[in-house]
């Protein structure tokens, strides 16, 4: 059954965007060269407001997976998904227009890299601690010899590494490695999005989501560089997917009822 009701849900929310566009032949031609709308998503071992998971058949399951849906509808074509382990490699593929479209968190970096529309999300970024660690403050991380891990290419490890004096995060690939350091004793801490790390203290015996954070931005959608009728398209399309009530709908049907769609 909820399976079904994320699929009714997410179709009922394309029909609605779909409506509501005309598209131009320039914004096909940016956002979908090959015949299709090449969409990066970022996997994890639990999907959330940006991370997505696997259904039982393999296939992506989450926010990002039904927004990218939402917006080929609206587009009038196919979407094709194209998983990577963080938002690092998922930012080099749109940089390189090997994907026509990604969400991901916003920073400085990044904006350098690729062209960025609205947000649908504000994250603020935080540290899950071992219990061994003794900590609960996020300025209590900031000591000698804490092994802190983040997420190589992300927003996230680039502002714990400018808030952190004391000691620097390591760089792993996943959510999944940086969970084994956490469960195996070779990681302290391990810095992500407060939302993303709910379902990850459950898989860590004994840890605990820090209170504060080092880090609030925005989830948003992105294309490459020099394609302005692509950005133009995305962005009108968000803007009216989170005042029509899709993007909360999307919400919804994937159990994040307390998370709070952005302005």
């Amino acid at each position: 059954m909820r399976i079904l009701s994320v699929g009714l849900v997410a179709m009922a929310g394309m029909m609605a965007a779909s409506a509501a566009f005309a598209v131009d032949g320039r914004a096909l031609s940016e956002l979908a060269p090959t015949g299709r709308i090449r969409i990066a998503l970022v996997e994890a071992p639990n999907s959330g407001v940006f991370f997505v998971g696997r259904a039982p058949d393999g296939a992506p399951k989450g926010v990002t997976r039904d927004l990218g849906d939402a917006l080929a509808k609206a587009l009038g074509v196919p979407a094709a998904f194209r998983i990577f382990p963080n938002s690092g490699e998922a930012t080099e593929a749109t940089r390189k227009a090997e994907v026509d479209l990604a969400f991901m968190p916003v920073d400085a970096t990044r904006r350098e890299l690729v062209a960025f529309g609205p947000g649908y999300y504000d994250l603020e970024s935080t540290y899950l601690v071992t219990g061994a660690s003794g900590v609960s403050d996020v300025k209590e991380v900031d000591r000698a010899g804490m092994r802190v891990v983040g997420i190589a290419g992300t927003t996230t490890i680039r502002a714990s590494a400018r808030t952190l004096t004391r000691t620097q995060p390591q760089p792993v690939a996943s959510v999944a490695e940086a969970i084994a350091m956490m469960k195996n004793g070779r990681a302290d801490a391990f810095a992500l999005s407060r939302d993303s790390l709910a379902p990850v203290r459950d898989q860590v015996p004994g840890s605990r989501i820090v209170s504060g954070g080092f880090q609030h931005t925005a989830v948003a959608v992105a294309v490459p560089k020099d394609r302005p009728a692509a950005l133009a398209f995305a962005t009108d399309w968000l803007t009216g997917a989170k005042r029509d009530g899709t993007v909360r709908r999307i919400f919804d049907a994937h159990g994040l009822a307390e998370e709070k769609v952005a302005d």
